[in-house]
Parts: C-alpha cells; structure tokens; sequence
C-alpha cells in the first residue's frame, strides 16, 4: 500500500470518505491541504456521525479532528510507547514542509513511499554460517531458502525497490555455487570479488575496486524494512565517514533486580525491569574513504574499522529502526522466525 491510499479531501462527502477507508483496509483516513496534514478521520469519528443521524452527504470538514497526534520525521525513537500510552492505532510522521512522509500502525506496519536513491550496495557473502550448520555444509549461507526465494534475493529485492541496482557481492566460501546460481539468474545483476582467503567484513571491503561513492553494505543475512533514502539522507546530512544502522532491543529481566552499595547495604529492588539497547543490524552507509584506511590482506571485522575510526576522530552515525523492522537468520532459530515473519508479511 502507498500513503495516496490514507488521503481524502477535506470537502468529499461522508459516504465518499466510508468508501476510501473501506478500501484501505485500516479504519482510518489523513487529510491533507496542499499536501499539508492537517486532519485525520476514523471510523469511530463516522460511527459516532451515524448514531447522531448525522447526513452522510455532509463534507468530511464537518466531522474531522483538526487537532490530530502526529510525529515529525527524526522525532520517532519512542514512537511505539508513545502510540500504547495514548491508545493511538495509527499515527503519521510529517516532514519539515508537513507532508506525510510515513504511517506507522499499533500492529507495527509501517507505509511509506518508496525514495529512489541509485546507491551501489556491497553484500558480504563470504563466510562460511557455522551457526546455519548443517544448512551451510550444504549450501553457501547466501543460497539459503526463505520461501521462494534465496535470503540474497529478498535483500537484493529491497535494495531494487529503492532504485539501488548496482550490487557487489563479495564471495568466498562455496563461491561457485553462488556465482552459477546467480549467472543463471536474468533478474539479478551481480558483480562478484572473490576473497582468496577469510578477511573478514572488513578486510574484504578492502578488495572493492572501482567504488568512488557512498554505498551501501550489508551482511547476507539480515533483512531490514526501512526507508533507505530516509538512511542515506542523515548519513550526507552529518558528514558520516560510515553510518551504522541499529535496532532498539527490549530485554525484559524476568527476575526483580536488587541493587546495594560497595558496603553491601540495601539501596533498593526493581521487579522485572525492561532494558533497552541498540542492536547492530549488519547494515551500513559508508564513504570510500573509509576504504583506504583497511589494512590489505588483513582479517578485520567491521565492528574492529569502526572503533579504530572513531578513535582517529572519524565522525560515526547511527541510525535507529525499530526492532521488528529488523530480520536476522544468522542462526537457526532466528532463520525459521524470518521465514514464518515473512510468510505472515
């Protein structure tokens, strides 16, 4: 669905604005003056025009709420806490001009319009997955079946719908296998580096030749729901050498949690507190300069670059999604819920 979807005008009919609604599917409709938002429309607000013997041939102006909850785009780290504690169903997001850039909803679906960003993309898919064995003593993690379709494709598939068509993956581990599969494949355009030994998320960067932009890296077994363009914006916005993209995690202590002093003494008990962390998803904006500061034929993690850069005075983003915006198979478990999350999506 595209937010168009969610849009009425202030100056349909009631009955017109049932119709819309009905089609969208989510009990809710956003109305928007020269594109800006300004009022939102429920069916409670249209059930409760019903019971008043409201006239459904009334403009939508007459039973809408002109003071609507919204967030403005940047401002949406809590907006799931916030969306519970004021019994939203669904909210938007607006941008500086006050147009309606995202729509997010209590189930945890999000619609936004898909940006265009032509970014190249560099998938690491070089390791051998000993946490997917025995997948993996069969098929590179790469070729790994969710549905369909190869975990790659699905990554590849997002990237494509963001306008991202230039991607290089960089093999090692059962490289035949992936490359075959792929040359066989019309759909996908894949170039290929091929590690000679295992260097790591880091060290195979080093091995890029040929890129003199910003691009986007990811691991080959993650997939993440969000906006790239919305990604690549904040990271040239800052200036980052390398923006790293990380999920909020809630980990709930199913325990009450007591604290003392260095002496021992009692300072007080927290029953079953939640804490919350960023995750790194795997997913990364980088400028090539950040290429040329990896050791040749070096096994080094990315994790490893990031901190050694931080410490040389590098400017590092991070970019905060949503837990559920973030899939990861990298073990077996986490590989059956992205296929069951999938299958539900």
């Amino acid at each position: 669905m595209k937010i168009s979807d969610f849009i009425i005008d202030e100056n349909m009919t009631v009955l017109d604005a049932v119709k819309a609604i009905d089609l969208n599917g989510r009990g809710i409709a956003f109305i928007c003056r020269e594109n800006k938002f300004v009022a939102v429309l429920s069916d409670g607000d249209i059930r409760r025009h019903i019971l008043n013997q409201g006239n459904m041939e009334l403009q939508v102006r007459d039973i809408a709420n002109y003071a609507p909850r919204y967030m403005k785009a940047g401002d949406t780290c809590e907006i799931k806490s916030y969306m519970k504690e004021n019994k939203i169903t669904a909210i938007p997001v607006i941008n500086e001009q006050g147009e309606i850039v995202r729509i997010y909803f209590k189930s945890g679906e999000e619609i936004y319009n898909t940006e265009q960003v032509c970014v190249p993309v560099v998938i690491m898919a070089g390791g051998k997955g000993t946490r997917l064995y025995p997948y993996t003593q069969i098929l590179p993690k790469p070729l790994i079946p969710i549905g369909n379709k190869t975990i790659t494709e699905h990554i590849m598939d997002r990237f494509i719908e963001a306008g991202c068509t230039d991607v290089t993956m960089i093999v090692n581990y059962k490289k035949r296998f992936i490359e075959t599969y792929f040359a066989e494949d019309s759909v996908y355009k894949v170039k290929f580096v091929e590690e000679n030994e295992f260097y790591g998320t880091g060290g195979g960067l080093k091995l890029l030749t040929g890129i003199d932009k910003t691009f986007f890296m990811t691991n080959c077994d993650i997939l993440l729901e969000a906006d790239y363009a919305d990604i690549y914006r904040m990271h040239k916005s800052q200036n980052n050498l390398i923006t790293m993209v990380c999920a909020k995690k809630k980990i709930e202590i199913p325990y009450g949690t007591v604290e003392k002093d260095t002496e021992g003494r009692y300072l007080g008990l927290t029953e079953k507190p939640t804490y919350t962390f960023l995750i790194n998803t795997g997913f990364y904006v980088i400028e090539p300069e950040f290429l040329d500061l990896i050791p040749e034929n070096t096994f080094i993690h990315i994790t490893d670059m990031i901190e050694k850069c931080s410490r040389m005075g590098h400017q590092i983003g991070v970019y905060e999604v949503e837990e559920d915006a973030w899939m990861d198979m990298g073990q077996l478990n986490e590989l059956e819920n992205m296929r069951k999350q999938l299958e539900k999506n």
